[in-house]
């Protein structure tokens, strides 16, 4: 129970790697809203698992203040958030990635952090506690070709983590960041551009461990950071890749 009377929301939690950590946040004690543009997705994890289930566009800030505001309507606050909503565009040359495509990644991997922390950072200065923990990606320290800009727009979220940890700190509000290699997840088909053994081995073999990361990995990962235990650790990008950055 090492999230015991912690009240957390996570977004993109109807599936993947934010379904797994909201499944492990609530068996660790905590409340939890599981967030997700979704709703049906959203509604049967927190079905299964006992959480409150909200429908949310974290690209849209009306939707964002929205989720935020029935968050401490029900929860009596919010100890933990936990920006995990992502999309990415399939590979291509950058120049040949859409307008529409650059916009939408950029707006749900990198705005939404914005529009959540505008609202809820408010809160947390108000108790002199808080947690934000922000879902980046490999491919923000060590990019892959033809995925320029969901790479970009990762280097973006671990870029925005330190500024926010080192501004927020006096606050009483920790900020960090866990960078995941490619995982089972229903992204995983996108960052391939095909689902096929022969990707899958190609992918596979950039990563030392050998596997890809698991919605198990990366809930124990943001069990600690979001714990007591890491009540010193702030600004920390931590790589859950199987040594795919070394």
């Amino acid at each position: 129970m090492r999230l015991e009377g912690k009240r957390a929301i996570v977004t993109g939690a109807g599936s993947g790697f934010g379904a797994g950590i909201a499944r492990r946040f609530l068996a660790e004690g905590a409340m939890v809203m599981v967030a997700d543009i979704n709703e049906e997705a959203a509604r049967g994890v927190a079905e299964e698992f006992g959480g409150i289930a909200h429908h949310a566009d974290v690209a849209d800030g009306a939707s964002v203040d929205a989720m935020i505001a029935r968050g401490i309507e029900v929860m009596g606050g919010i100890d933990i958030l936990v920006n995990n909503a992502g999309v990415t565009h399939l590979p291509a040359l950058m120049e040949d990635v859409t307008e529409a495509d650059f916009d939408r990644v950029f707006a749900v991997n990198c705005k939404s952090i914005y529009l959540a922390a505008r609202t809820l950072v408010p809160h947390m200065k108000a108790a002199k506690a808080g947690n934000i923990l922000n879902i980046s990606s490999t491919a923000g320290l060590s990019p892959r070709p033809r995925l320029n800009w969901y790479n970009a727009s990762k280097g973006w979220v671990n870029t925005a983590t330190k500024a926010m940890a080192v501004e927020l700190a006096p606050s009483g509000i920790r900020v960090n960041a866990l960078n995941p290699v490619a995982g089972e997840t229903p992204l995983l088909k996108s960052f391939m551009g095909e689902d096929t053994p022969e990707m899958r081995a190609k992918f596979l073999a950039t990563i030392p461990l050998g596997r890809f990361s698991t919605p198990e990995d990366m809930a124990n990962a943001a069990l600690y950071l979001c714990s007591d235990e890491a009540s010193m650790v702030t600004g920390v990008c931590m790589e859950v890749d199987g040594g795919r950055c070394i």
